[in-house]
């Protein structure tokens, strides 16, 4: 049966390390926590900067979810009109590299769209898996 942690956190850019910490402190010996702290800073950082989380009184949420196999990351934010996609060289001026770094060492990735807001998540290989 997995196991499963979240907290929220106020849609602060100075909230972003505080979500590092807190997947730091539940992965220790028990997962990829170097990954899952890129994962979160990386998903952590979109939310606050690219969907309502990061406007004032916004939030963000941290699901973090441990299988036998696997740990899922998933931060939760406010929404906006943009969807979560891969950026091409071209299209980068600053920024940019999350998602495609996401995707380049994640299992799996992904996200959903809800009524007020969307989630989205990466999928870890444990160590001994």
């Amino acid at each position: 049966m997995p196991t499963k942690w979240c907290r929220v956190f106020p849609g602060l850019p100075e909230e972003v390390a505080h979500a590092r910490h807190f997947v730091t402190a539940l992965l220790a010996d028990r997962g990829p926590v170097e990954d899952a702290v890129l994962v979160v800073s990386e998903l952590a950082t979109n939310a606050v900067r690219h969907t309502l989380s990061g406007s004032a009184g916004g939030r963000f949420f941290v699901i973090v979810c441990l299988e036998d196999d696997h740990v899922r990351i998933e931060v939760v934010d406010q929404g906006s009109e943009l969807v979560p996609h891969l950026c091409h060289a071209a299209d980068r001026e600053e920024g940019g590299h999350g998602l495609r770094l996401l995707a380049a060492f994640a299992k799996n990735w992904g996200y959903t769209i809800w009524p007020d807001g969307r989630s989205v998540w990466a999928e870890l290989v444990r160590a001994s898996a």
